[in-house]
């Protein structure tokens, strides 16, 4: 083989890896929404979860993304550890499929002057630029493009490979390098080492495929070097699991330890068979040459048999794992976002959407926890609000940093509008927890301070603060489940927590002006109903955000003047919520307290 041989073959092995890069990352991006629905179905069932691990490699084309992704769902809380293993046992299988469509490429046509590889790469290649280039604006058709371009780019990336290395068919030293590799044990280095350096073991054996054509491969090559491709494929995932939780590194550990002891009790039966029997009619067969679809079917029944003789005893993974990565520290909450996950912008986008969940529940629960304070206090009560308030804030940090990061990553036109959805809803929800944390406060005040308001201040309080509640009720719905009706009722009903306040306050200086109440006790009312309305207008801006995402607008101001305006929908919603949290009629005017009677608002 000459210079240019080299320089061809170099050539056709980058066209070949870029291919698959491109492949698998528009395959993951064109299933994304797919794999958030695999994946909320998730079961703790093994052969359910070997399913699933096999839908989910098929679809990206990559178990190592798939192991990564197992990764990041452990490290984050998702997926037990038990869940994890049928998983990866179908990540395995799975893989095998990559192999089955790089066979397509060496398909030829026997001398002929046909090249199924051209034809197929340039219908290929066209279509794909078209889907690409000229749908605008229509992520999933792009992606579809994508996925063209990058395997007709992987075809003939392995055409070139083929026809580079055809040459070396009739070439002794060639032939006398690869018969060191029937040896077992070297065989399986060989194919470890490769697949550990280019960290993917489709593209490994795509190479051995390619080594096909010079008719040199036979079976007994074949099998020990796709034994131990199979081993150095673990290197992506234990990478991965650098800096992960120890039940992450564990998922890590179990994806090792199944490839590790497949091969050694397939190699095991493998060697007997080799060393023993390796005469008559066993011999001829490990003598047969082998073609780029022998490679791919002895691949997927190398897979099956792991799989068939060790799922039995999955559990034995369980514990080794264990025993390597031993009990250390707990599960943090900060834990929950994996950047791992950002490798797969769905899924990571759906990881969100369940954190900021979390995030708005805590703060709305702190909040109807504050507000009940008002009713009977409670100083544990008070410290439970401030330790969900340190929790939100520990959550926005941690959200604002990962949001930004995927905000970055390639995005469908859906996660892109959910990713700016979470933005903007992020300070809102924070801010919520903060005036959780001024109720208490002003509670707490009342509480040292030994204040009472009027039964007529607390029947209208008790009016306001069950408004509030509603609103934060109608806000989760939208936030959510995106529940639309939920959100256009936020917005009227603001405008009623509004006019209550303004009521109320009015109410409040009939009574200063009779001096039925004093002004240290007005403070405190005008500051918790001030609050109030303010933890309204957070909803509201909440609310206001959902609809017009949905809409593919942020204009939030010019949204509120146009609901406004909008007439009857409001009108009706806002005369509902009107009559619903009417103030109870307000006493007539009394004469003024005589000495020793306590002051009340």
């Amino acid at each position: 083989m000459g210079i240019n041989e080299v320089f061809e073959l170099l050539g056709g092995l980058a066209l070949f890896l870029f291919g698959m890069n491109v492949m698998s990352h528009a395959l993951e991006r064109f299933a994304g929404n797919q794999m958030k629905t695999i994946f909320s179905k998730l079961t703790s069932n093994k052969f359910k979860g070997f399913l699933l691990g096999l839908v989910v490699t098929a679809l990206i084309q990559s178990s190592s993304a798939t192991t990564v992704m197992v990764v990041g769902f452990v490290n984050s809380g998702i997926m037990t550890l038990s869940q994890s293993v049928g998983i990866i046992m179908g990540a395995n299988v799975g893989a095998a499929v990559t192999p089955l469509l790089l066979s397509l490429s060496l398909l030829g046509d026997g001398g002929g002057s046909i090249n199924v590889v051209t034809i197929l790469s340039a219908v290929l290649g066209v279509a794909g630029v078209l889907q690409y280039c000229f749908l605008k604006g229509n992520s999933r058709r792009k992606n579809l493009g994508l996925i063209m371009i990058g395997f007709a780019v992987l075809m003939y990336g392995m055409d070139i490979m083929a026809g580079t290395v055809d040459g070396l068919r009739d070439n002794p030293q060639f032939t006398q390098i690869l018969t060191m590799f029937q040896n077992p044990f070297m065989g399986v280095l060989v194919g470890t080492v490769i697949t550990a350096v280019i960290q993917s073991s489709g593209a490994s054996i795509g190479i051995l495929q390619a080594l096909t054509v010079t008719g040199s491969v036979s079976y007994a090559l074949a099998i020990p070097i796709l034994m131990g491709q199979n081993i150095g494929t673990c290197i992506s995932a234990t990478l991965s699991a650098i800096g992960a939780s120890k039940d992450g590194k564990r998922a890590s550990v179990i994806h090792t330890a199944f490839n590790v002891v497949s091969m050694l009790v397939v190699g095991t039966i493998y060697c007997v068979v080799y060393y023993c029997f390796n005469r008559g009619a066993v011999g001829e067969f490990l003598s047969v040459r082998a073609s780029a679809l022998d490679i791919a079917v002895i691949n997927i029944i190398y897979k099956l048999i792991s799989v068939a003789l060790l799922m039995p005893v999955s559990r034995i993974f369980e514990k080794i794992a264990c025993l390597v990565i031993r009990d250390g520290r707990t599960y943090s909450q900060t834990e929950m976002l994996d950047e791992r996950l950002l490798s797969t912008a769905a899924v990571a986008v759906q990881r969100a959407d369940d954190v900021i969940g979390t995030m708005s529940g805590i703060a709305f629960e702190s909040t109807k926890m504050a507000l009940r304070l008002l009713e009977k206090y409670d100083r544990k009560q008070v410290a439970s609000i401030e330790q969900m308030e340190e929790q939100v804030d520990q959550y926005e940090d941690q959200l604002g940093s990962y949001l930004v990061k995927l905000s970055a990553q390639e995005l469908s036109t859906q996660d892109a509008q959910e990713v700016t959805k979470l933005l903007h809803v992020l300070s809102d929800i924070e801010r919520i927890s903060d005036h959780a944390v001024g109720i208490a406060a002003s509670a707490t005040e009342m509480d040292e301070k030994k204040l009472c308001f009027s039964d007529e201040a607390k029947a209208e309080l008790k009016v306001m603060s069950n408004a509030l509640c509603e609103i934060l009720d109608l806000t989760t719905k939208a936030l959510l489940f995106g529940d639309m009706r939920a959100a256009t009722h936020v917005e009227p009903l603001e405008e009623v927590i509004d006019h209550l306040r303004d009521t109320i306050k009015d109410n409040h200086i009939r009574r200063l002006q009779n001096s039925r109440c004093t002004i240290e006790l007005g403070f405190v009312l005008s500051d918790l109903l001030t609050t109030l309305e303010r933890i309204s207008d957070h909803c509201s801006n909440i609310a206001g955000c959902v609809i017009e995402v949905a809409h593919n607008c942020l204009d939030l101001h010019d949204y509120l003047g146009r609901v406004k305006k909008s007439g009857e929908d409001f009108d009706a919603y806002y005369a509902m919520y009107l009559n619903r949290y009417q103030l109870p009629t307000p006493e007539d005017d009394v004469p003024p307290p005589t000495e020793g009677d306590a002051p009340a608002t």
